[in-house]
């Protein structure tokens, strides 16, 4: 299957025109990433991902695209333009999320089996280091100085701050049940981690030293929607630090979130079982993978309204874009 699918990758990709812009979608039951064209909203091609893939990202430099593949082990590489595999890296067991530092030297890697955040590093290929944190390791995120790294902890109900000048743990702060996400400012004033079965949003302002301090909580209520159905799971900043959009999985809902005053402005509906998003380059639009329809939603930011459907693969599950 693998040699059938690159095959068709590289058939696709000498056939058809250039493109400006892409999002790569990981299709956690398919076991495909899909390729879409963020100018005409078509997809380019499907590719062969690794067994189970779910987190997925790009170097600094819109390159090589990495993907957790969480039933193989292994982070694989790919590269952006040619979909070619290149080799891969160590991560621990079951990998499912990461974030690479601006540098793109370093990768840190959420291991939910093993209890670990395993650091890698991307030119060597080798694990510079293993930090045990809370049980099921699941989100990660990164501030932009790059001197924390935040993992949350699923069953420990933890946002656990990890020094990436030392690898230790400074400070370990208590959320609301099953942790999914962390997500900086882009200035790093404040930090948003979402907890999917605690329904909720905890909200830390970040000191200048890097410590983090509770200031609020976000809840969510749509009507018609049960409560235990408004499950907080991925999550994005604008650029601006005004907005707070948050994917709420199995309600079908993104909402809209004034990042500053932490007010719900809105809910837009996209497909079913919203997981992760990510913002296009220019901030113009955000894309949603909605795993139970097998789709991504289309979102104009500045109109905060839903615009489109793409079919992907098989229960998309994360998704980022380069220019």
């Amino acid at each position: 299957m693998k040699s059938l699918v690159f095959s068709i990758a590289l058939a696709g990709l000498i056939a058809g025109p250039g493109h400006a812009g892409k999002a790569f979608v990981s299709n956690e039951r398919g076991n495909t990433i899909t390729v879409v064209d963020t100018d005409s909203w078509e997809v380019i091609t499907e590719f062969f991902g690794g067994n189970r893939p779910r987190g997925i990202t790009v170097s600094p430099d819109g390159t090589k695209l990495y993907v957790c593949a969480s039933d193989d082990n292994i982070v694989r590489v790919f590269d952006t333009e040619t979909y070619e595999e290149l080799p891969s890296l160590p991560s621990g067991p079951d990998p499912e999320l990461f974030v690479i530092e601006p540098a793109g030297k370093r990768l840190y890697i959420a291991n939910e089996d093993d209890n670990l955040v395993t650091v890698t590093d991307t030119e060597t290929r080798t694990i510079l280091a293993e930090v045990p944190v809370g049980v099921e390791p699941e989100g990660m995120g990164i501030s932009p100085d790059a001197k924390f790294v935040v993992n949350t902890s699923e069953t420990t109900n933890m946002a656990h701050f990890i020094s990436t000048e030392d690898y230790q743990i400074k400070h370990n702060v208590l959320v609301d049940q099953r942790p999914r996400y962390a997500q900086y400012t882009k200035d790093g004033t404040r930090l948003f981690v979402t907890s999917e079965i605690g329904g909720t949003v905890t909200v830390m302002d970040i000191a200048e030293d890097g410590t983090p301090s509770v200031v609020g909580k976000i809840g969510f209520e749509v009507p018609g929607v049960l409560p235990e159905w408004l499950q907080p799971v991925g999550a994005k900043v604008t650029a601006d630090g005004t907005r707070l959009f948050v994917a709420l999985g199995p309600a079908n809902r993104v909402a809209v979130v004034d990042a500053q005053s932490l007010e719900v402005l809105d809910y837009i509906l996209v497909g079913q079982r919203v997981w992760q998003l990510d913002f296009t380059p220019d901030g113009k639009y955000l894309l949603t993978t909605n795993g139970n329809s097998n789709d991504i939603t289309v979102i104009d930011v500045a109109a905060e309204k839903a615009v489109r459907s793409v079919q992907v693969g098989q229960q998309p599950w994360g998704v980022v874009t380069i220019d």
